[in-house]
C-alpha cells in the first residue's frame, strides 16, 4: 500500500506537480499566506461560520431551533469522528507524504513524518463543511467551499497527493451524511431541553423569542384579550 502514488507517470503525482508547481512561480510572500491558510486559516474561518449559523439561528428564534442547533452541534463531532475512522485508515495503507518519494517540491510546511492518507485537514474541513449544510443551506454552500479551497492548499503546500486530499473528502463526507440520523435522534432531544430549561434556554434562541411549544407568543395576547375584556366590563 505504501507506493500507491509511486510512478512519475500517475496522473495522482502530475496533478501534485502542477498545483505544487504554482507555489515555486509565486512570491514569497503569497506562499507565506498560502502556508498559514491551509494549515491553520480556513479551519479556523470554518469553526467561525458554525458558530456564525449558530448566532443567526438563535437570533431568529424559529420553530425549528433545537434542532438546527443540533444539527450545527453535530458539525464539529462528525469532524472529531472522522479524524478518529483516518487513524486505522493511514495505519493500513501507509502512504508516505509526497516529497519523501518525488523530488523537486516546493514543501511549505516542513516537520510532517506522519502518513499522507487520508488527508486530516481535507476530511475536518468537509465535515464540517457538510455538517453544517444539514443545518442550513446558504452557511453549509460556503462552507463546503471553504472546504474545496482547504484541499486544494494542501497539495499547493506539498505534503498531500490530490487523491489525498479526495479521500479526506469522501471520508468527511461520508461521516457527516451517514451518521446524521443517529446523531440528530440523540441530539434533537437534548437541545430541546436546553432550550427549554431556564439557564441554557438562550442557547437555543435569543432571550424574548418564543419558544418552541409557542407559549411565550400565546400568553401576551391572552394578556391583552383578558385586559380588553375587562374594559369593556367596565365601561358596561
Amino acid at each position: 500500500m505504501a507506493g500507491l502514488a509511486a510512478s512519475g507517470s500517475n496522473p495522482d503525482v502530475e496533478l501534485l506537480y502542477d498545483i505544487n508547481g504554482l507555489a515555486k512561480d509565486a512570491p514569497r510572500w503569497f506562499d507565506r499566506v498560502m502556508e498559514y491558510v491551509g494549515e491553520y486559516g480556513l479551519l479556523f474561518a470554518l469553526v467561525l461560520l458554525v458558530v456564525w449559523c449558530w448566532w443567526s439561528v438563535r437570533r431568529r428564534g424559529e420553530a425549528d431551533a433545537a434542532s438546527s442547533v443540533a444539527a450545527l452541534v453535530w458539525a464539529p463531532l462528525a469532524a472529531a469522528v472522522a479524524v478518529l475512522v483516518n487513524v486505522p485508515i493511514r495505519g493500513f495503507v501507509e502512504r508516505p507524504r509526497p516529497f519523501n518519494d518525488h523530488q523537486g517540491l516546493e514543501v511549505l510546511v516542513t516537520g510532517k513524518t506522519d502518513y499522507s492518507f487520508v488527508s486530516d485537514h481535507a476530511t475536518i474541513a468537509m465535515a464540517l463543511g457538510v455538517g453544517l449544510f444539514v443545518a442550513n443551506r446558504k452557511f453549509g454552500l460556503l462552507g463546503i467551499g471553504l472546504a474545496l479551497l482547504e484541499g486544494f492548499c494542501r497539495v499547493y503546500m506539498g505534503v498531500h497527493y490530490p487523491t489525498d486530499v479526495v479521500g479526506g473528502f469522501a471520508l468527511g463526507t461520508a461521516v457527516a451524511l451517514l451518521l446524521s440520523p443517529l446523531a440528530m435522534a440523540l441530539l434533537t432531544p437534548l437541545m430541546t431541553a436546553v432550550e427549554r430549561s431556564s439557564r441554557g434556554g438562550w442557547l437555543i434562541r435569543a432571550r424574548g423569542r418564543s419558544g418552541a411549544d409557542g407559549q411565550e407568543a400565546l400568553i401576551p395576547g391572552a394578556r391583552q384579550e383578558s385586559a380588553g375584556t375587562e374594559e369593556r366590563d367596565l365601561a358596561a
